[in-house]
């Protein structure tokens, strides 16, 4: 699972987080939406457990903004605390652009929070600069194969070369590869077919507020 933060607004309708993100980060709010997010995410995680649900693990999605925000570890142990969390069972997932600011603050930071015990993921993976000097520096768990590349695997060979790539790369870092953005029933399975260790899109379900997920959860899909 991956919360996905959607805002309906009551007079202009259904606002994308391409144009309200970014907004958000302009003036400062991204750090606090962040944290809701975050807390709203174990909120729901320990809601379905209690209601016998088995959960998977969910991902939440950092901001480079929010990245650099020094409290981010202290943020992230005490939503573990207060709901109590198996680390284990959240990754958090960042693109490359939010490690490129500070470096040195980057790799503490990352460091900070594997010590809490949560997953970290290299998001949009193969869309930055770079990529590999990142695998090699930071602790990652896993790699997002970036959705652009999973979109033309049976148009454009080249996009289907990349995609082998990065997994044999990854499993040969010791990470797991995770495909975004599949929506085709070949897409998911050139990606079952070369071994991708997860797999995630539209073909399996549309984004869903967290009320449907547990209908979700009961079909036991996490199996």
């Amino acid at each position: 699972m991956e919360a996905l933060l959607r805002w309906t607004h009551p007079e202009i309708g259904t606002v994308s987080p391409a144009r309200f993100i970014p907004v958000a980060e302009r003036l400062g709010l991204i750090v606090d939406i962040g944290v809701w997010v975050l807390r709203q995410a174990c909120m729901d995680a320990r809601r379905w457990r209690l209601s016998g649900l088995q959960v998977p693990p969910i991902s939440v999605n950092l901001s480079p903004v929010q990245f650099r925000d020094r409290a981010l570890a202290k943020h992230v142990a005490a939503a573990l605390t207060e709901f109590d969390m198996d680390p284990a069972s959240l990754c958090l997932e960042l693109t490359e652009g939010a490690l490129m600011d500070d470096v040195a603050h980057s790799e503490t930071l990352m460091r900070e929070l594997k010590a809490l015990g949560v997953g970290l993921a290299l998001d949009d993976f193969g869309t930055g600069y770079s990529s590999l000097s990142y695998l090699k520096l930071f602790p990652f768990d896993k790699v997002k194969i970036d959705q652009s590349f999973v979109r033309g695997i049976h148009a454009n060979s080249q996009d289907a070369v990349i995609a082998k790539v990065v997994i044999s790369m990854a499993h040969g870092l010791g990470l797991r590869a995770i495909a975004e953005g599949v929506e085709t029933e070949p897409q998911c399975a050139f990606m079952r077919d070369n071994l991708c260790d997860e797999i995630q899109g539209y073909f399996f379900s549309r984004p869903v507020p967290a009320d449907a997920m547990s209908d979700l959860l009961l079909e036991n899909r996490c199996l």
